[in-house]
């Protein structure tokens, strides 16, 4: 995983008031509830005093009581209450669960996974959808790796193969650059495919700006959205499970039927045929070796990985400036 980042861990509505959830994000099992004022908190789920799991409990007032003695804790993780100790008795200092920082926006909540700061950014999401659009959702969970789940929605060479009856249909086998642009937030792709005709692969420097609608975009560390139009878009956040296990938080936006239910239907019907799509890229996907994808993997690649590429440098350079921060 990359530390020092907003990532996407669950959808709004499945944490519930009253109702501590129980789940593993990014390797560790962790815990979820909402205070009385309906914020989240999240700890590890794990009792400091004999294991038991926090989840399995219940919330009362802003705490998350243990199922197994009593223990309260509070948002930050601090030990509030052991009640064999009595009301009157001081908890030790060390009775403390490790928690981390939530937000709550877009429909998703958000854990800062990295160093404690003072001051947070943003989580990311995509500026150009606003209220104005209507989203389905489906979750499709994955034997593999966050990382190769992206990489996978930044390979432009596959369309014709893995989805040779779909959305690659065409034989269009051809990869000219791709068109890729990276800045501090993320990436964009714009696809070039074509018929093979014996003219060579035309390389991402040949090509012109890029003026139409279509692009994939990528948000730093777990966001992806698939710019189909102006009032359609798929988006994805690939929820970290463990190193082999990853949940795609699948949505179709759409603006263009905004009358309540039935926009509610056209985009529910939007998401389940986007998850048709997605099952034929996890097919493929789940039998990668290794599981995590990296820069330096021994894999051979091609000219039209640019995206693939770019994407691994950029993970590893965040890696490695969590890492020097971390040390100094």
């Amino acid at each position: 995983m990359i530390p020092n980042q907003w990532y996407v861990v669950l959808d709004s509505d499945q944490v519930r008031a009253g109702r501590p959830i129980g789940v593993t994000r990014l390797g560790e099992r962790l815990v979820f509830w909402r205070d009385q004022a309906g914020r989240v908190a999240c700890l590890r789920d794990q009792c400091v005093h004999r294991g038991a799991a926090l989840s399995a409990g219940r919330t009362l007032g802003d705490h998350i009581q243990c199922p197994f003695h009593g223990l309260e804790y509070d948002a930050t993780g601090r030990c509030r209450f052991i009640p064999c100790n009595g009301k009157s008795a001081a908890v030790p200092e060390q009775f403390r669960v490790a928690g981390y920082p939530t937000r709550e926006a877009h429909g998703y909540i958000y854990i800062w996974w990295g160093e404690a700061r003072a001051e947070l950014p943003e989580p990311p999401f995509f500026e150009d959808i606003d209220s104005s659009f209507v989203y389905g959702r489906v979750y499709d969970p994955w034997a593999t790796h966050y990382s190769r789940a992206i990489e996978n929605q930044l390979d432009v060479a596959h369309l014709p193969f893995v989805h040779y009856n779909t959305i690659g249909r065409g034989n269009r086998t051809l990869v000219d650059g791709p068109l890729a642009r990276i800045d501090d937030k993320g990436i964009t792709v714009w696809t070039h495919n074509r018929i093979d005709d014996g003219s060579r692969a035309l390389r991402a420097d040949e090509l012109p700006e890029p003026h139409v609608q279509f692009r994939i975009e990528y948000l730093f560390p777990n966001l992806w959205q698939n710019h189909i139009t102006e009032s359609t878009r798929i988006v994805i956040a690939f929820v970290p499970v463990d190193d082999e296990h990853t949940i795609l938080y699948l949505r179709y936006y759409q603006n263009n039927v905004r009358v309540s239910l039935l926009g509610r239907l056209v985009s529910q019907l939007g998401a389940r045929a986007s998850l048709i799509i997605a099952h034929q890229d996890r097919r493929v996907v789940v039998t990668q070796q290794p599981k995590p994808s990296a820069l330096r993997s021994g894999e051979k690649l091609v000219q039209a990985d640019g995206p693939i590429l770019m994407y691994r440098r950029r993970r590893q350079e965040l890696i490695d400036a969590a890492r020097h921060s971390a040390g100094s």
